[in-house]
């Protein structure tokens, strides 16, 4: 019933800094240095994502400038020891980089990044092409959503649809992003269903049921 309005290009940085594949390391560094960022994707072509250069694959150099490399051969991939040489950005990128459509949702995104272990995602079109950065920071801008605008969601997408007739007797409170619903309902079974829908708005923190009417939402949630 419901589905979230909220997707990554609501949130990406739309114009990334990027660097091409033959970009020298330091120059790297000092776009990084510049611009306040940890990474940059790596452009071929004309705008095609082909790799992400990160503070990660820069370090190794840092790591092994006074180390017998053969003493880490067994501890460490041999990937970190080539970046430990590189001098481009092709040399020290991970490839291929982990991106996300701009029409993915957070929930998406935030999987990719958990999964994959990573901090930040190119946004790429159906053809590969850079259209921005998303990052684990953008993600949670949704927390930053006022507690009017999520009551308004809450009650237009929610309440009103799932308790139809009986909208009226159920009121929409949030609090800190808390969302607590207040109010009777006769059929019970619909109060799991509306804490899982109310969960599925972006920026809600928790949610809860008016203990005085009817049992609690998160008490009926982990029953079913």
């Amino acid at each position: 019933m419901l589905s979230s309005p909220h997707t990554v290009s609501d949130v990406m940085t739309h114009t990334a800094v990027a660097v091409g594949p033959q970009a020298p390391f330091k120059d790297v560094i000092a776009l990084m240095d510049q611009w306040k960022v940890s990474a940059l994707p790596v452009l071929e072509g004309e705008g095609r994502v082909v790799g992400l250069v990160s503070e990660a694959d820069l370090l190794p150099k840092e790591e092994f400038r006074d180390s017998d490399p053969d003493r880490f051969t067994q501890m460490r991939r041999l990937t970190d020891l080539a970046k430990a040489g590189g001098l481009t950005a092709a040399d020290v990128m991970t490839a291929p980089a982990v991106t996300v459509h701009p029409d993915a949702t957070l929930a998406q995104a935030a999987r990719i990044m958990a999964q994959r272990k990573v901090k930040r995602l190119p946004v790429v079109n159906a053809e590969g092409l850079l259209e921005g950065i998303v990052s684990r920071a953008d993600l949670l801008k949704v927390f930053l959503r006022t507690d009017d605008d999520i009551a308004d969601e809450v009650g237009q997408d929610v309440v009103a649809p799932l308790f139809r007739s009986l909208a009226d007797n159920v009121r929409v409170e949030v609090s800190d992003g808390v969302v607590t619903l207040r109010g009777r309902v006769e059929d019970t079974s619909l109060v799991p269903v509306a804490a899982r829908l109310v969960r599925a708005v972006e920026g809600v923190v928790d949610v809860r049921w008016n203990p005085a009417d009817a049992d609690t939402l998160d008490e009926r949630s982990r029953t079913h």
